[in-house]
């Protein structure tokens, strides 16, 4: 709709307020699964700001709030804003999920599958480094062994510090399967790169 126009004209607080107005943290998923098809073609496309906020008010308490898969709405929604708007999502969701209190299992789920599938190279290097900024636990490490799946070439400060952290944390982790198969990834993928 042209109307839609006007997110490309609100200021952040403008565009909280009117997601607020509008209800679209509640709506019906199959609403939202529209609502950003139409965002998809909106031009010109949203700025990072806006696409950060409507990431925000569209998903976050959604995602937070999930206790089993998400249904195929909310994941046909996800993956529509994900495929234009992958970096301020991340910014926003993942970094929400990873600072999340708790196990989280659904979320943790949620994220590796959006890395597998659908997160482009550049996004997934940024889940990486989102998950190298926060303490490491056994809830983060399927994510860091999605990341591992995708066989992407990682910058080498990347790369580094994915190796400095998994070497900090291996005494704590000792007893952990998952970090194992973790470390057995890393030196199966990386192996030219990693001494």
């Amino acid at each position: 709709p042209p109307e839609l126009s006007i997110l490309n004209n609100c200021s952040p607080s403008q565009l909280e307020g009117l997601c607020s107005f509008l209800q679209l943290s509640t709506c019906p998923e199959p609403f939202l699964v529209r609502f950003c098809s139409w965002l998809l073609a909106l031009s010109p496309d949203l700025s990072y700001t806006s696409a950060a906020v409507l990431a925000q008010q569209l998903f976050l308490r959604r995602v937070l709030s999930l206790t089993q898969p998400p249904s195929r709405h909310l994941m046909a929604a996800l993956t529509s804003f994900c495929s234009k708007y992958s970096h301020p999502f991340c910014r926003v969701l993942v970094a929400a999920v990873l600072q999340e209190p708790g196990e989280g299992a659904e979320q943790t789920k949620l994220i590796c599958e959006l890395v597998e599938e659908f997160l482009e190279p550049h996004s997934v290097q940024l889940v990486l480094s989102q998950v190298l900024e926060v303490p490491l636990s056994e809830k983060l490490l399927p994510v860091l062994q999605a990341v591992l799946g995708r066989q992407e070439v990682l910058p080498a400060e990347l790369l580094d510090l994915l190796v400095l952290t998994l070497c900090q944390q291996a005494p704590a982790f000792a007893t952990s399967l998952n970090f194992a198969k973790l470390v057995t990834a890393m030196l199966t993928v990386y192996q030219s790169q990693v001494s």
